[in-house]
């Protein structure tokens, strides 16, 4: 692992404290997302199987198994959306928290299977086990069936076994690997009735290789499945397997043990990390994550042709909770989650300053307050409701607060604020969780950006569980989408949210802070003329939908229209000395840029949001609408001879094609600075500036789309 910066493991140590010292216990947990950066293939830019994408996160799975002995990798079923026929792969990792081990059996065969199983080993193995499982005061039955998986045992932790007839079609089960998962979730009829089925056969990984396989039942108590695969392991020994597959049923889990899977997702293998109870462990955590991502070629961003810097393109969600369900904070602190969702709905910068490029109402993280207007007043009466309770049950708050934290086609699960895993009865095995996700996060480049989001969001729920700083809702109105689409205003939102912890004893450090209020996923240019700065820097755009969005749910997408973009453009003095801000004029397209006036701690700046259309959608909106780009800006000064001249690019200046995707960082960027030309015009050459129409200018949005057609 690669070594860490001691101030920041410093910090994290100190906010570690500062939480403890408020009383709460707040577990953490993220998904990252990573990607094969250099390919264009379909599974590493939109689809989630295909390719080696499989082989690479087996790959992984062993390379993180190679820092954990005694853990055991479990195949269980992953996810599965509308059109798929069978359920997604899933490779995990389970082990012990105190580090003993789990397993001492057969491996997975992760890289390809070398040695197949014999039919003698297969039945010594069904024998033993029955034999096993018996000592162990389970009732055991041998079924057989015809499948590839043909020896059965049937089980009953209780020490009997109430029959159910040799003719019950549930004994010969498929593989449930191989059907496709209900609508209402996964299930195992038979241990719902106290029964587990387990199967056990040869499957053929790679042609001529049948490796040895054992599904594995529903179990809800941690304790009989640590029994059961102890069992298994050690009778696989015993019968001289040498690799084996265990798949079938998610494992359950509390606080005692630890369960990392590694599965697909469109464009990205993604890692759902098994909680932490603190930053320093989340920390160390993502280290490891990293390293063994990097160690497969794996990357947390992508580079595009001209140099912009995007995330890995599968979010980079983070989880807070408790040790166990009943420990949740938001069950212990019953008041954090409606003081959460209001804190949430007084800085934006929480939704917009972390998130992907696709946000909105039709995004994967919607706020509450960009749905209708009508369900955000809903949600203010949901809230007194709340606060009428004294103390509301799990049940209740859930109930109460659900159909708010969801999109504008009831979709539970996006949402910037996903509560679809605290307290949800519709959720079978995994709804009732005390879990809040929280979804405006892209996929953070760095551990230690990680590690600074996560002790963020740690800090304000901590803040929360013991102070109420936001009672009401605010109603943003239309600054939400205009004001803090700009990055300048979501900074200064973000210094609000530290102050505030600060000042309720959970200041993070000067390096967490750092971390935080970098953004290195923004492409920003400037370039400085007589003592005067204009810059220019990517900002957030509200892309809307186009179509029906409950129809597209059923393919798992949803088309928005892209064609827009945004930039903050601002003004600034690089010298005390020099032309005030408000004598420079700048001009695009023959107007003047109606800049708007602010402040923070670096001194006065003029800025504006410039909206405009960057290319013509295949299917979208305004079809008369064309491109605008190049953008040529021109700023002059009254009493200076000559005017600067910026143009800036989307593309390679001279429109040729670049010759590959970058392959570092550092080509990125220089790509990205030559996308912005710069020359010296004299000062009679700049054209006479004309306002702007005032439909084309509201609050801090300048959009060029409303501009005259034949000025465009």
């Amino acid at each position: 692992m690669r070594p860490t910066d001691p101030r920041l493991d410093a910090e994290c140590r100190a906010h570690d404290a500062d939480v403890t010292r408020a009383g709460v216990a707040i577990w953490i947990g993220a998904e990252p997302t990573f990607t094969l950066r250099d390919s264009e293939a379909p599974e590493w830019l939109f689809e989630a199987l295909g390719g080696d994408k499989q082989g690479r996160a087996l790959r992984l799975v062993a390379a993180l198994r190679q820092r954990h002995p005694g853990s055991v990798v479990l195949r269980t079923v992953g996810r599965q959306y509308g059109g798929e026929p069978a359920p997604r792969w899933s490779i995990g990792l389970f082990e012990k928290r105190d580090g003993s081990g789990v397993w001492s059996g057969p491996v997975d065969p992760l890289a390809e299977p070398v040695e197949p199983a014999a039919p003698g080993q297969l039945d010594d193995l069904w024998k033993k086990l029955h034999r096993r499982f018996a000592d162990l005061g389970w009732g055991c039955e041998r079924v057989s069936v015809a499948d590839a998986l043909d020896r059965r045992l049937l089980v009953r932790l209780d020490g009997t076994i109430r029959p159910i007839g040799t003719g019950d079609k549930r004994l010969a089960r498929p593989s449930v690997h191989s059907q496709k998962t209900p609508h209402d979730g996964l299930s195992d009829a038979l241990a719902n009735e106290g029964l587990m089925l387990i199967a056990i056969g040869a499957l053929e990984l790679v042609p001529g290789i049948k490796t040895a396989c054992i599904e594995l039942p529903a179990l809800s108590r941690v304790a009989d499945f640590l029994r059961l695969i102890a069992a298994i392991g050690e009778v696989a020994g015993e019968v001289g397997l040498r690799e084996m597959l265990l798949q079938g049923f998610p494992p359950p889990v509390d606080e005692r043990v630890a369960w990392t899977t590694i599965t697909p997702d469109p464009a990205v293998i993604e890692i759902n990390q098994a909680p932490q109870p603190d930053i320093e462990s989340f920390l160390a955590s993502m280290h490891e994550l990293f390293d063994a991502a990097q160690s497969q070629g794996l990357s947390p961003y992508r580079l595009q042709y001209n140099g912009t810097v995007s995330d890995s393109g599968g979010g980079g969600q983070f989880t807070l909770g408790g040790r166990s369900a009943a420990q949740s904070p938001f069950f212990v602190q019953p008041a954090l989650l409606p003081r959460l969702v209001r804190y949430f709905n007084h800085h934006p910068a929480l939704s917009y300053l972390f998130a992907p490029d696709y946000i909105g109402a039709a995004s994967q993280s919607p706020r509450p307050d960009e749905g209708t207007r009508d369900a955000y007043r809903e949600l203010e009466v949901a809230m007194e409701q709340l606060a009428s309770q004294s103390k509301p049950s799990a049940e209740f708050l859930w109930a109460s607060l659900a159909p708010f934290l969801a999109d504008t086609s009831g979709n539970v699960h996006r949402s910037e604020l996903n509560i679809e895993k605290l307290w949800n009865p519709n959720l079978p095995g995994r709804g009732c969780l005390g879990l809040v996700e929280f979804r405006a996060f892209r996929m953070p480049r760095s551990p230690e950006r990680a590690a600074a989001i996560a002790a963020l969001l740690r800090a304000i729920a901590a803040m929360l569980a013991g102070a109420d700083p936001t009672p009401r809702l605010r109603d943003w109105g239309d600054a939400l989408h205009d004001q803090y689409a700009l990055s300048f205003f979501l900074r200064q939102d973000l210094c609000a949210v530290l102050d505030d912890l600060a000042a309720h004893g959970l200041r993070l450090g000067e390096g967490l802070r750092s971390e935080l209020l970098h953004n290195p996923y923004k492409s920003r240019w400037h370039t400085v003329y007589a003592g005067c700065e204009l810059a220019l820097e990517s900002a957030n755009e509200f892309w809307p939908l186009v179509g029906d969005v409950a129809s597209q749910e059923e393919d798992g997408s949803r088309l928005v229209d892209s064609s827009t973009l945004r930039l903050q453009v601002s003004l600034g003095k690089m010298q005390a000395e020099g032309p005030a801000l408000e004598d420079w004029k700048l001009q695009i397209a023959g107007y003047e840029v109606p800049l708007r006036s602010a402040r923070d701690d670096l001194g006065d700046i003029r800025l504006i949001g410039l909206r405009y259309r960057d290319f013509t959608p295949w299917r979208g909106l305004h079809p008369m609408l064309r491109p605008q780009g190049p953008l040529a800006f021109t700023l002059a000064h009254p009493a200076l001879d000559e005017a600067v001249q910026a143009t800036l690019h989307g593309w390679s200046p001279d429109g040729l094609p670049y010759s590959g995707l970058p392959s570092d960082l550092k080509v990125a960027a220089s790509r990205r600075a030559k996308c912005l030309v710069i020359r010296r015009i004299p000062r009679f050459e700049v054209s006479p500036t004309k306002a702007p129409p005032n439909e084309s200018v509201a609050g801090y949005t300048f959009d060029l789309r409303r501009l005259p057609a034949q000025d465009d």
